[in-house]
């Protein structure tokens, strides 16, 4: 599989859906607490009534309302045949247990075994739930990530942008992140997924909205390619270039002086007239040096939605175990599909959750290709405009 673009995918949907409910799934449904209770036992060996120090918040870093929405979108795909999946005791798991799995997975970076040792579930079944999940999830969810549909919601986007720290007529800040796994030397494909800080990883760009929500993300390819070529390679590079993304309406410097739509990204990202970047190098001047600092403070907002993307989904945060290359990207795409969700519902539970703020700091900073005049005029002129001294 090839990386992936946006929202292009289309599935078939599964159409053989068994009706028959067991009881007690039915129960743990009307029951949430019951169930939870029971699940709860599994993770700490004890009960909540007991002292269990262990919520339902702090396991899966979201609320019941959240993992609730996430049932409703999932139970189709997730309660098709075979029906008969079971723990080690032979008990039935309902679509509860299965979204739990799935999300406990996937938010500890735990590995098959452990998660499965810790359920008291085969390793093999934690592996069968979670790329069920993910399947569903694809199918179901992919409307939290598009890029805005119409002018009054980019409008909304700009506006927030703007008031970070005056940057007018921004539509979203874009960065990468490298998703690090282990590689046998032996591999005919090392060298491909060696990246310059030597690991093996698979690059993860994003573009974000002033709320930390993604807009646009391709996942899929090696470590080894720098920013400027995954851009260049991705279906929004073409959509822009076509004429079809930040063809919006322009924003007026001065009489005879307009700037159009465009996105921030630091400088591993080449300067262009819709992606503005930094000035680099030293001696810059005053106006240069203000354009840099707000420039850094409104690209920041993609740096720490990556930043609690990873600290949400340790699958992707640790170094992998010889992933499977062809699902990886399919497993960061929902990972980033649960991260809007969160911001979509509201809910409060990720607030209380610290952010770091970098997301790759063993990681060094690539200057890109920066040769577009237009683009160098149009940073220039914008940059004059925040210091007043744009001439009119």
């Amino acid at each position: 599989m090839g990386p992936i673009r946006g929202l292009k995918r289309k599935k078939k949907v599964e159409k053989d859906v068994d009706q028959y409910i067991p009881l007690h799934s039915s129960l743990s449904r009307l029951c949430p607490s019951d169930w939870w209770v029971d699940f709860s036992k599994r993770i700490s060996g004890t009960s909540m009534q007991e002292g269990n120090s262990v919520t339902f918040e702090s396991l899966f870093k979201l609320s019941r309302k959240t993992f609730n929405y996430i049932c409703s979108l999932v139970k189709d795909k997730m309660m098709t045949k075979p029906t008969n999946i079971t723990d080690l005791s032979g008990k039935f798991l309902s679509l509860d247990d299965r979204v739990a799995v799935a999300l406990r997975r996937l938010s500890s970076g735990d590995s098959l075994s452990a998660v499965g040792e810790s359920l008291g579930i085969h390793q093999s079944t934690v592996s069968q739930i979670t790329w069920r999940f993910v399947e569903a999830m694809e199918e179901k969810g992919h409307h939290h990530i598009c890029w805005p549909s119409n002018q009054e919601d980019m409008k909304d986007i700009k506006s927030k942008f703007e008031n970070i720290r005056g940057l007018p007529n921004c539509c979203g800040a874009v960065d990468t992140t490298h998703i690090m796994f282990c590689l046998c030397t032996t591999d005919p494909s090392s060298k491909v997924w060696s990246d310059l800080e030597k690991n093996h990883s698979m690059i993860l760009q994003a573009i974000m909205d002033p709320n930390m929500r993604f807009l646009d993300i391709l996942a899929g390819w090696p470590g080894s390619l720098s920013d400027s070529e995954v851009l260049n390679s991705s279906r929004f590079f073409e959509l822009v270039e076509e004429g079809k993304r930040l063809n919006g309406k322009k924003f007026k410097l001065a009489n005879d002086t307009e700037l159009r739509e465009y996105i921030v990204g630091d400088s591993d990202f080449p300067l262009l007239p819709w992606l503005l970047t930094p000035y680099t190098g030293r001696g810059l001047s005053d106006y240069e040096a203000d354009y840099n600092k707000r420039h850094f403070v409104t690209r920041k907002v993609a740096q720490r939605a990556l930043a609690r993307l990873k600290d949400n989904w340790k699958i992707i945060q640790g170094v992998m175990w010889r992933p499977d290359k062809q699902k990886l990207p399919r497993i960061i795409f929902v990972c980033c599909l649960l991260h809007n969700i969160l911001i979509d519902l509201n809910d409060g539970v990720q607030d209380e959750v610290p952010v770091t703020h970098h997301h790759d700091p063993d990681y060094g900073q690539q200057i890109g290709d920066s040769t577009d005049k237009s683009a160098s005029i149009q940073r220039e002129k914008l940059a004059l405009y925040l210091a007043n001294k744009l001439p009119s």
